[in-house]
């Protein structure tokens, strides 16, 4: 049930008198608030977008379905899907986005062979991974596992493994299912259809409780999202109350205030003057340029790649907002390290830019140092402008694990991988990890990464370290 006493009320702000705020905020430039609203509101306002192509706009080519239903993608992404930057092309995806507000959900996975890898990564509103579900978090067991919104409190219900409790009022899943091989798509699908989601109503097998209100949903694009940063993070605000672990933002949501930015109203654009618009235009530029420093200087570098261990819960990120934007900008929805550690890279060896039009790469492993997993690695290949995945020749985005059988290795055991976007001959096809001809955005993606050396965890002071891409010409 929802429980939003008078003291919450206050807590949310709606009840708080503007002589409330300190001094010091009152002085407090325009143009500095609006950088750090626009690199706090950055993910919020991405994550927004996706849910709206996915779950609201029945008129976009990426929409999936509708609130607390699963869409099954069988199949793995391809350069057709523009909605999310840096796909996965190692398993075909499912999805649902769950719409807490009226009651919980419900949400249920089968029993999976043990040797296929599968994972259910819970993200909030804010993007914070609050919860996982799979062969590393809870085994290939199956089970049923409930998502609880920020007003509901209770019981937890027969039958469930786990409640899950999410600070905002709406929740996005993501299922990722292991595809061994073309051929394997068809038993990836079977284990996709034993996905379920259902309210708790419905699951208790008891009377729906009053329906949430209809929500109107702003259109947003990247334009859009461009023109009105502080609108959409106001929208978005209203599902994101400061209750529970997030009071620890009422402060800055105070702060915020004094731009105009507050929780489900709209924005003032057409009433501020000139000079505030200019300043809070200035204050979007500036917060756009530390995102990208941020980015620049994710993670750690070794060898050309920089580790990223840039996603977690609200307790991981400590308030660095600049992180968490960093992480929606390199590749929104990514996992936590112990979940997937993720080495990407603009650059070879020598920290000169990767560049398709311009060379030709490999990338060797020596004998006996693959990547150490649990599941399984992998090493995309993106276009260096968009971070989308690339038209080519052969249709591959990819070289992961479950190819090993098929590819070449070196007289010495190593593995070479040949990056550039023309084929290195037939002779060598199977090794080929086609490229786009200009920038290159790589990333690597170790899957339920190995705790025991050799290790790529800690991210960045492991003692497996990925080797560099060189120059093959």
């Amino acid at each position: 049930m929802r429980i939003y006493s008078a003291a919450l009320l206050l807590v949310l702000g709606m009840l708080i008198p503007q002589q409330t705020l300190s001094a010091e905020e009152n002085q407090t430039d325009d143009t500095a608030i609006a950088q750090e609203a626009f690199v706090y509101g950055f993910p919020l306002v991405m994550n927004y977008g996706v849910i709206y192509e996915y779950f609201i706009d029945k008129s976009s080519d990426q929409y999936k379905c509708t609130f607390n239903q699963i869409y099954n993608t069988a199949r793995v992404y391809t350069p057709a899907d523009t909605t999310v930057v840096t796909p996965n092309s190692d398993t075909p995806y499912s999805f649902f986005c769950a719409d807490l507000r009226a009651e919980p959900v419900v949400f249920s996975v089968p029993e999976i062979e043990k040797k296929r890898y599968f994972s259910v990564q819970l993200v909030d509103m804010y993007t914070f991974n609050y919860g996982y579900v799979g062969s590393r978090a809870t085994g290939n067991g199956g089970g049923n596992y409930m998502i609880a919104g920020p007003g509901w409190s209770g019981e937890t219900p027969k039958g469930i493994d786990k409640v899950f409790h999410c600070e905002t009022e709406f929740s996005f899943a993501i299922f990722r299912t292991q595809l061994f091989n073309p051929a394997d798509i068809e038993n990836v699908k079977q284990v996709q259809q034993g996905y379920k989601i259902e309210t708790l109503s419905t699951y208790l097998g008891q009377p729906a409780p009053k329906a949430a209100p209809e929500i109107t949903w702003p259109k947003i694009d990247q334009k859009l999202a461009a023109d009105d940063p502080f609108g959409y993070m106001a929208f978005i605000l209203q599902f994101c109350p400061p209750v529970g672990p997030a009071e620890v933002e009422v402060p800055l949501r105070a702060k915020f205030r004094k731009i105009g930015i507050e929780a489900g109203q709209p924005f003032p654009s057409d009433t501020i003057t000139v000079a505030q618009k200019a300043a809070l235009q200035e204050g979007a530029k500036l917060g756009m340029e530390e995102i990208k420093k941020e980015v620049a200087g994710i993670g750690s570098g070794i060898n050309g790649w920089r580790i990223v261990a840039a996603m977690g819960d609200r307790h991981f990120y400590q308030g660095n907002w600049p992180l968490r934007a960093a992480a929606a900008m390199a590749g929104i929805y990514g996992n936590n390290p112990i979940e997937a550690t993720y080495p990407i890279t603009r650059s070879d060896v020598e920290g000169n830019p990767l560049d398709g039009s311009q060379h030709k790469y490999t990338l060797t492993f020596p004998a006996g140092q693959l990547p150490p997993v649990n599941a399984f690695w992998s090493v995309t290949m993106y276009d260096g402008k968009t971070q989308l995945l690339i038209k080519n020749p052969i249709d591959r985005y990819l070289i992961n694990s479950p190819m090993l059988p098929e590819m070449k290795k070196n007289a010495d055991g190593s593995l070479t991988i040949y990056i550039q976007k023309d084929s290195p001959g037939k002779d060598k096809e199977a090794n080929w990890l086609p490229a786009p001809d200009g920038p290159i955005y790589m990333a690597m993606r170790l899957y339920w990464p190995k705790t025991d050396p050799p290790s790529i965890l800690p991210p960045g002071k492991g003692t497996w370290k990925p080797p560099g891409v060189v120059k093959a010409d």
